[in-house]
């Protein structure tokens, strides 16, 4: 039976932990993606992936996500679902607020293929 040791330190003294920015922007890519899935249902061609960019400066984060979305659609919504999921996963895996998530819609794909 393994023995139990009472940590002889507080918390904050023990060390810290860094999540690099590319952690964020891997998880906030990825966010991103999932949340856009129901969108590109029954197309031929999906969006590019999700372009990332993160600042943290400190305890708070900072979120800029360029997406390709399908045309026509409902635009404002499908922004609102990329950040609302992007701010939730990047605060549940990380513990760190995110303050501002920007979706910048970069380009529109219609279902007919042409720009």
């Amino acid at each position: 039976m393994p023995a139990v040791v009472p940590p002889s330190t507080a918390a904050g003294r023990r060390g810290t932990l860094r999540i690099a920015d590319r952690v964020f922007a891997k998880i906030a890519a990825r966010a991103a993606r999932d949340a856009l899935d129901g969108a590109w249902a029954g197309r031929a061609e999906r969006g590019a992936p999700p372009k990332v960019s993160v600042s943290v400066p400190g305890r708070t984060a900072t979120v800029r996500v360029g997406v390709e979305l399908p045309f026509p659609a409902d635009l404002a919504a499908l922004a609102r679902q990329v950040r609302d999921r992007v701010a939730g996963q990047v605060a549940a895996l990380t513990g760190i607020r995110v303050a501002e998530v920007t979706v910048v819609v970069e380009r529109l794909l219609p279902a007919t293929g042409g720009e």
